[in-house]
């Protein structure tokens, strides 16, 4: 009797420990925060840290598929989630904080002299080499201050199952949403990363029900005090919220 209480003393206690020792969160400069860590019902799918963007391949510094932001950031997040939840919305990352060396990875992409069909579909109207120029990207980012992000809608009622195939010759990314890749949200008119006018957030050559999205996405946002670049319908910062540009690698929120 006395080895089988001993037995359930140390089966007690391995499982206090177990519970009371989860596995070790990262630990994060500057007042970054995982957004999971405060609202685990947004969506992420972080673009970057796999093949499926303008550049075919992970960034430099995304380690993880993690939305990384200044925790003020996170908190507007929230409360914007909670305000499309009565509608059966959900917000979905894109991009979150964006290590400097992946910007500076961008710069070196575009300047490489060689442009493939597939990142052609990313800009279709303009060469690469000029998207610095017109604004589409740039050489710092906000992203890099934690206080910018690239977002968009879920219709949580709707089937999102389709998935980015890349070995899939798609259409460019100002194509109907039944031949461009597929981005598993709302039909926002464009993909994302879309360097075109068409991706503008005030365009005029989209349906009234692609408009209705993207103002059901600025409006939710600006009313937690982010603002649009007009330029990207996807993107959005707030302001006051960001700082010096860090360039820490983004890492997996648990080891």
């Amino acid at each position: 009797m006395e080895g089988l209480a001993l037995v359930k003393v140390i089966v007690i206690a391995l499982a206090v420990v177990a519970f009371a020792s989860p596995a070790t969160g990262q630990s994060l400069p500057g007042g970054f925060v995982y957004l999971r860590d405060i609202d685990p019902t947004i969506l992420e799918d972080i673009r970057y840290a796999g093949s499926n963007n303008f550049v075919g391949r992970p960034l430099a510094g995304y380690e993880a598929a993690d939305c990384v932001v200044k925790r003020d950031v996170g908190l507007a997040l929230a409360r914007a989630q909670r305000e499309l939840a009565p509608q059966h919305l959900s917000l979905k990352m894109l991009d979150c904080y964006r290590p400097a060396r992946a910007v500076h990875d961008m710069v070196i992409w575009a300047q490489n002299g060689r442009e493939t069909p597939a990142e052609r579909r990313y800009n279709p109207a303009f060469r690469k080499k000029d998207l610095f120029r017109l604004g589409y990207i740039a050489e710092h980012s906000g992203h890099s201050t934690g206080a910018a992000v690239d977002l968009t809608l879920v219709d949580l009622k709707a089937d999102n199952s389709a998935a980015f195939d890349p070995g899939r010759a798609y259409a460019d990314c100002t194509a109907p949403t039944s031949a461009r890749a597929p981005e598993a949200s709302v039909d926002m008119g464009t993909g994302y990363d879309c360097s075109d006018v068409k991706a503008h957030t005030a365009a005029r050559l989209i349906t009234s029900d692609q408009r209705r999205w993207r103002n059901v996405l600025v409006s939710a946002m600006a009313k937690q005090g982010f603002v649009n670049y007009s330029k990207e319908w996807w993107h959005f910062s707030l302001p006051g919220a960001g700082g010096p540009a860090y360039d820490f690698p983004i890492e997996a929120r648990f080891r």
